[in-house]
């Protein structure tokens, strides 16, 4: 019952493709280990995750290939016959896709649907998706919630993803394919990404750099700490999506379907101010940061905060791990990696 996980050389499909080994779960990793950040950290993890199959004799198969090549995807397909997908593959950033957006279109977009297709010819038992809470985009009614019109994207990013949410519940309705979309919410913890706050401003306070606080530090965060994350996923994964029985086409609710096509946040339900968060990594290293105060960039929202009953009446389970006991264990991990 082998798993595919792609972007298992990322930050979340690393601490996935952990869990699954670690439950006996083999797992077909699909990784392209572009240089959007350093292509070392995920060597490193996937160095940690053949230790792990090692350790637990679960088997670990590995494929260095882009979803953007459609002759790669079919190959992991039909040689592995995955029972199930999750896809965390993904050009990501907000930011960077305003400057690149092409890099988006071609990952986001055109590598889904090779997936998408793939899972249409050789059969798939569940397909779960990462969505992002950057689609809430123009919304502001908080917290976000599913149930609620997602339609004015304020970054291509957003737009892609929201593109991958309309694009899974056509395959869904189209072949009955159990698919599943997880709208994250600022996932951070150890192994995390370079370009996020917590690793970047982790890295300059050590290096007794200043940290840029956008929007001059007036923004809201629902930061999500990785193994609630992870737990969510795992669960959801287990779960596979459902046609909602009570769907009314006259009044259609976006976060289900008469398709087995289901949408989720996973977040914190706790937002925290980003002053706060800064806070929490000072404390956490001993050190004040030097703040450079910045106006609000491009694309980012103003604040972010999850509804997320919808998933906890699912799966019995919502994240929930305070942010500064989050930030320790990342600013642990980071000093322990890096050796500062």
């Amino acid at each position: 019952m082998t798993v595919l996980v792609t972007g298992a050389a990322g930050f979340i499909g690393y601490h996935l493709s952990q869990r699954l080994l670690e439950r006996g779960t083999p797992v077909l990793g699909f990784d392209n280990l572009n240089p959007y950040y350093d292509p070392a950290l995920k060597r490193a993890r996937l160095a940690e995750l053949r230790a792990t199959a090692e350790r637990t004799g679960t088997a670990l198969q590995w494929m260095e290939a882009s979803l953007e090549d459609p002759a790669a995807v079919e190959a992991a397909f039909a040689a592995h016959k995955p029972a199930k997908v999750v896809n965390l593959a993904a050009q990501a950033g907000v930011r960077y896709s305003i400057e690149n957006p092409q890099a988006y279109i071609q990952a986001n977009v055109v590598g889904f649907s090779h997936l998408l297709e793939a899972c249409r010819a050789h059969g798939c038992g569940h397909l779960v998706y990462a969505s992002s809470s950057s689609v809430y985009g123009g919304n502001t009614r908080i917290p976000f919630s599913e149930h609620d019109s997602v339609d004015h994207p304020v970054s291509l990013y957003a737009a892609t993803k929201k593109a991958n949410e309309l694009m899974a519940h056509s395959y869904s309705h189209l072949h009955g394919i159990p698919i599943t979309g997880l709208r994250f919410f600022t996932v951070y913890g150890p192994w995390g990404r370079p370009d996020m706050a917590l690793f970047l401003f982790t890295k300059a306070i050590l290096e007794g750099r200043p940290i840029q606080v956008f929007n001059n530090g007036q923004m809201q965060r629902d930061f999500t700490y990785i193994d609630d994350a992870i737990e969510s996923v795992i669960r959801v994964l287990d779960k596979p999506a459902v046609p909602n029985p009570d769907f009314d086409p006259a009044n259609p609710d976006p976060a289900t379907s008469w398709a087995p096509h289901r949408l989720f946040n996973i977040g914190n339900a706790s937002p925290t101010l980003l002053m706060d968060y800064i806070e929490a990594i000072e404390g956490a290293l001993g050190i004040t940061a030097i703040k450079q105060f910045m106006p609000m960039q491009p694309g980012d929202l103003h604040a972010t905060s999850a509804d997320t009953s919808a998933l906890e009446d699912w799966i019995s389970f919502r994240p929930n791990t305070p942010v500064r006991e989050g930030v320790a264990r990342f600013v642990a991990w980071y000093r322990q990696f890096y050796g500062v």
